[in-house]
């Protein structure tokens, strides 16, 4: 079974949340790193709430940074919509 990579942040009224790391890649166009993760909790449609913030991988702690540009947002979008389409065709299989 595959361990599942947690963190935690404290948000500004101090409660402690646990994130679930749902994958992170680099970019060769933007030359930063991406991570994507979800707390679980669910939006008004019943979607699972999914986050992305840039890293820098490899150092001890890791400090996540907002993304900036339109531009970052397309290709983490763009990878969300091939890993759901490719999700939905391992469903069918």
């Amino acid at each position: 079974m595959e361990e599942k990579m947690t963190f935690k942040i404290t948000n500004e009224e101090g409660k402690e949340i646990e994130y679930e790391v749902l994958f992170t890649f680099d970019s060769e166009e933007t030359k930063k790193s991406y991570m994507v993760y979800t707390d679980n909790s669910k939006d008004e449609n019943g979607n699972i709430k999914v986050y992305a913030s840039a890293y820098t991988p490899g150092k001890e702690t890791t400090e996540l940074a907002p993304i900036e540009t339109e531009k970052e947002w397309k290709i983490i979008e763009t990878i969300l919509n091939e890993l759901q389409e490719q999700s939905k065709g391992d469903n069918n299989e």
